[in-house]
């Protein structure tokens, strides 16, 4: 019986993992937004391949190391954006990100 070839090292392996879990995020995306009907916006597909593009290609994609952690194949931005793609697809309202709270009753003290 053959043995497999010692893997390379465990972080290695988590790299290519997060790689995997990335591109298959980015295909999800797309493949529910022309499922349910919904056109992303020109903007949304061009960073959708792009960002797949530069995946494949680099294994991440993103630059500078403080954008997002060592082992992650997106920075913390790009998956923000990704999740509004995803609830964009599925028909969800974007949530408020900046924007003020209901207004509290004002209670006045006599």
């Amino acid at each position: 019986m053959k043995r497999k070839p010692p893997s390379d090292s465990p972080f290695e392996a988590q790299r290519r993992a997060a790689q995997r879990s990335a591109l298959n995020a980015l295909k999800r995306a797309r493949r529910s937004a022309e499922k349910a009907g919904v056109s992303l916006s020109e903007w949304e597909g061009e960073f959708i391949d792009s960002v797949s593009e530069r995946v494949k290609t680099h294994g991440r994609a993103f630059a500078d190391p403080e954008k997002g952690a060592p082992g992650q194949a997106l920075s913390a931005m790009q998956g923000r954006k990704l999740k509004e793609i995803t609830a964009k697809a599925k028909g969800e309202a974007p949530k408020r990100r900046w924007g003020r709270k209901t207004p509290k009753a004002d209670v006045s003290e006599d």
